[in-house]
């Protein structure tokens, strides 16, 4: 008989990944349940098979002749906060989409597909597909396929329910179509902006302080929406732009685009001007949603900040000639936007 005595944690088959907080037979899962939502994804160039090392695209399939890749990044930021405390995660998947797809498309790329990331402490394969079928709403919505993605599950560096996205995406240009056409823009083109559905995914650490300033619940309902909670009014997804631009950029009539995001107006339009060029805007041109009043109200925010934080209604800014501003407005209409001709292009 031995004298030396068996360690206390000694375990007949040894430590396994599982003892450590990583189920793999869970992520297995979740693939299994993601499959058909990436093959609902599927687009020319694009089979959305998952389970590889990488994801393949065919731009010959797509239709390019000479295309010029444009790629972009992003997340969703503490949006996420609301959605995991207040228990609703089938639309974040959306705002992840739109924060990457409609940025590649201010440069004129169609978005072609789009991988994404998810970081947990305890992977919950119920709750990850649900946010995963709203990344599949949001590629639908754009046209673009989900190819491929990566789930990670890292106990003790996530606490409790939380979780972490980001978002990756590529698309296309004809090298004869990039945008913005810095070159061809003068004093007078007109700006037309295309309205929002409410904050989008930016401001949203001031918007949980305005929250807390107001006292009320994520399930109280809305003071600026009717037969909607709070939780739910502030999850309202960002627009995803791609499908009624596209038609407008292939066409050749818009100068120049402006995604408007964290920073606004003021911040995001001259990201597309040429530097002799300014936005002279009106901002009584559109309708401000109700969100945006009550937020200004409640938190007592100054109109300067409003317009840096916020997007205060508009979602995208397209910069075209004076010929052809009424006939991109009704092109926008007709597919269903809310769009305004909201300023002008001015000498500096």
């Amino acid at each position: 008989m031995s004298d030396t005595a068996a360690p206390k944690n000694s375990r007949s088959n040894g430590l396994t990944y599982a003892d450590a907080g990583v189920d793999i037979d869970a992520g297995d899962s979740l693939i299994d349940m993601i499959k058909p939502m990436a093959k609902s994804t599927r687009r020319a160039g694009a089979e959305a098979a998952l389970g590889g090392f990488g994801g393949a695209f065919d731009l010959k399939a797509a239709g390019y002749d000479d295309p010029i890749l444009i790629s972009g990044t992003d997340g969703v930021g503490t949006k996420l906060r609301i959605a995991i405390d207040s228990g609703k995660l089938d639309t974040v998947g959306i705002d992840l989409v739109a924060m990457c797809v409609n940025d590649v498309l201010a440069n004129g790329a169609e978005p072609l597909f789009f991988l994404d990331y998810f970081a947990t402490g305890k992977l919950e394969t119920d709750k990850a597909a649900q946010v995963v079928s709203g990344i599949a709403e949001g590629c639908r919505q754009a046209g673009c396929a989900l190819i491929g993605g990566e789930t990670a599950e890292m106990p003790g560096m996530y606490e409790g329910d939380d979780f972490d996205l980001a978002g990756f995406t590529v698309g296309a240009a004809e090298r004869n179509r990039l945008l913005p056409l810095k070159d061809d823009m003068v004093a007078g083109d007109v700006l037309i902006g295309i309205s929002s559905s409410g904050p989008h995914s930016n401001g949203y650490s001031l918007i949980r302080k305005v929250v807390e300033l107001s006292g009320l619940k994520w399930s109280d309902p809305a003071p600026f929406a009717d037969n909607l909670d709070l939780g739910s009014a502030l999850l309202a997804p960002t627009r995803i732009y791609v499908k009624s631009i596209m038609p407008l950029i292939k066409s050749r009539r818009i100068k120049g685009l402006a995604h408007i995001t964290g920073g606004g107006l003021t911040e995001n339009t001259p990201r597309m001007l040429p530097d002799h060029l300014t936005a002279n805007y009106d901002m009584k041109a559109w309708s401000r949603p109700a969100v945006f009043d009550w937020l200004q109200k409640t938190g007592g925010i100054a109109e300067a900040e409003m317009q840096r934080a916020f997007n205060c209604g508009i979602g995208m800014v397209l910069a075209v000639s004076q010929q052809q501003a009424e006939g991109v407005l009704s092109s926008l209409h007709t597919l269903g936007e809310q769009a305004w001709a909201i300023g002008t292009l001015a000498e500096k």
